[in-house]
């Protein structure tokens, strides 16, 4: 389900009309996360890293507006009530990656579970797209889980504005006695600006922080 914005009311209508008009551009935000007490509460759990830090990552981006608004093919402006994970799968055999989504739920062990049979039934697939009816309202999440980067910008040739939000983390490393993660938030500037994903990061940290079932 989704809602229409309206643009005469929205606080962001002439943010947006000024990126998609005037001056189209997006921007790649990247910081490290402490994932120190994140890891320590896996380990205690028994719980598996990537499907558990996709769900913090979803959790946080479902909490906020400005990272569910999306273009129709109408050119309708709607901001969803739900948005789910579509994240890589990496094949060791020959290299290549493939697309997955699972459905998001607020309940960490529903979705926990829904990850985990959308892997048993089609990890084995190879393509860009192995699980069928992805949903219009997804947002992309993968790992470069080879190097510990700095930076990390993804770019597309797109005439219209890359309003979903591109998550891309890295290799994590032990620093001082803590774990440290690259995390990079890529998104039109059209959708959010430098606080809202600032916001976004340092929830996502709160959330791993807290991380403890």
């Amino acid at each position: 389900m989704f809602h229409i914005v309206d643009m005469k009311k929205w606080e962001r209508s002439d943010h947006f009309k000024y990126y998609t008009e005037q001056l189209k551009c997006g921007y790649s935000v990247t910081a490290n996360l402490d994932i120190t007490l994140f890891k320590k509460s896996l380990n205690k759990n028994g719980l598996k890293f990537y499907p558990s830090f996709i769900y913090c990552v979803s959790f946080n981006i479902n909490s906020m507006k400005e990272f569910k608004i999306r273009l129709k093919e109408n050119h309708q402006l709607v901001i969803y009530d739900i948005v789910h994970p579509n994240y890589t799968i990496f094949h060791n055999d020959d290299h290549t990656f493939s697309d997955m989504w699972s459905e998001y739920t607020q309940d960490f062990y529903k979705f926990y579970d829904n990850y985990r049979q959308d892997m048993k039934k089609y990890s084995g697939l190879k393509g860009v797209k192995i699980k069928p009816n992805q949903p219009p309202n997804f947002y992309c999440i993968s790992c470069v889980p080879w190097l510990n980067f700095t930076g990390y910008s993804t770019y597309t040739s797109s005439t219209e504005p890359a309003l979903m939000p591109i998550i891309t983390y890295g290799k994590y490393h032990e620093e001082n006695g803590k774990w440290l993660m690259p995390f990079t938030v890529t998104i039109s500037h059209a959708a959010a600006d430098g606080y809202h994903v600032s916001k976004l990061i340092n929830n996502i940290q709160k959330t791993i922080n807290k991380f403890d079932l």
